[in-house]
């Protein structure tokens, strides 16, 4: 997901989005632990999909 994607999205998307992604990030550290997991590089792009998300809602609340 690119930032410029991000910002065309409303507030209530991006909250929906961001609690998506949380939930997806933690059913994948359980998989991780119970070994179900094969893409162990799927958590890196998810935490940095977070980390968008909560830039450019900072970035909003700030404008």
């Amino acid at each position: 997901m690119k930032a410029k994607d991000i910002r065309k999205k409303s507030g209530a998307d991006l909250t929906k989005e961001l609690t998506e992604l949380e939930t997806e990030l933690r059913e994948f550290r359980f998989g991780m632990s119970g070994g179900r997991t094969k893409n162990v590089k799927r958590a890196r792009a998810i935490r940095k999909d977070i980390a968008r998300i909560k830039t450019v809602m900072s970035e909003s609340n700030k404008a």
